[in-house]
C-alpha cells in the first residue's frame, strides 16, 4: 500500500466506481439548466425581462443581483450535498459525493470548502475539472482541495 492513491482510498475501494469526466460534465449541465430556471425568473420578476437585453448593465452586481447570481446558487448547492451527497445533477446520473478518506458524508466544512475550491478548479483555463479525465481516482482540483472523491451509487 505504498501507492498514494491506494493509501488514501476509502476503507472499501475495491467496490467504488469512481464517476468519469463525461457523466460529471452531464451532471454540470443539468445542475445548470436548473438553476437557469431558477435564477432568471427571479431577476425578470425583479428588474423586468429588459434586463437580459440591456447592454448598459453594470459589470459590478447590485446586492439582490449577487444573493441571486451568486448566493444563492452556491447556498442550494452545499444544501443538497450536505442533504443528499449531491446536486440534482449528480442524483440523476446515480452519483453521490463522499468523503475520500472514509467513504461517507463529507462535513459541512468539507462542502463549503469544495465550493469555493471550484474557483481554483476554474482559474487557470479550467484545467482543475479537465483533470478528471486523467486522476486515476477521478478527482477534480476542489476534490483534492476538499479531500472528496465522486463516486457512482449502487
Amino acid at each position: 500500500m505504498n501507492n498514494p492513491a491506494e493509501r488514501d482510498a476509502p476503507p472499501d475501494a475495491g467496490s467504488v466506481e469512481y464517476a468519469g469526466f463525461w457523466r460529471r460534465v452531464l451532471a454540470v449541465l443539468i445542475d445548470s439548466i436548473l438553476l437557469l430556471c431558477v435564477v432568471m425568473p427571479l431577476l425578470g420578476s425583479i428588474y423586468g425581462w429588459g434586463y437580459f437585453l440591456d447592454e448598459s448593465i453594470s459589470l459590478i452586481p447590485s446586492g439582490t443581483e449577487f444573493l441571486i447570481t451568486y448566493g444563492l446558487p452556491a447556498l442550494a448547492t452545499i444544501v443538497f450535498w450536505k442533504t443528499r451527497q449531491a446536486t440534482p445533477g449528480k442524483m440523476l446520473l446515480s452519483m453521490k459525493i463522499v468523503d475520500a478518506g472514509t467513504g461517507g458524508p463529507m462535513s459541512t466544512g468539507q462542502s463549503i470548502g469544495r465550493y469555493f475550491a471550484y474557483f481554483v478548479s476554474t482559474f487557470v483555463f479550467m484545467l482543475g475539472y479537465v483533470w478528471v479525465a486523467f486522476d486515476p481516482r477521478k478527482q477534480a482540483w476542489h476534490d483534492k482541495l476538499a479531500g472528496t472523491v465522486v463516486v457512482v451509487r449502487r
